[in-house]
């Protein structure tokens, strides 16, 4: 009786242990997700910009026989 519960008492600590890191990755990962979504949202912005100024431009020249 004894063996069996030093045998579960060793596989909950190692689940544990394996537990802790699993969440301490996927906190990780979901930091760099974060990270990631924020700067797609900051090129979403600056292509926007770009692609305003770059229609804005081309009405505004004057066509080439002038």
């Amino acid at each position: 009786m004894d063996d069996r519960l030093t045998e579960l008492e060793t596989r909950i600590a190692f689940q544990d242990g394996t537990l802790q890191t699993l969440n301490d990755v996927v906190t990780r990962q979901q930091d760099e997700i974060d990270r990631l979504a924020r700067a797609l949202g900051v090129l979403k912005e600056e292509m926007g910009q770009l692609v305003a100024r770059a229609a804005t431009s081309v009405a505004d020249e004057l066509p080439p026989h002038y």
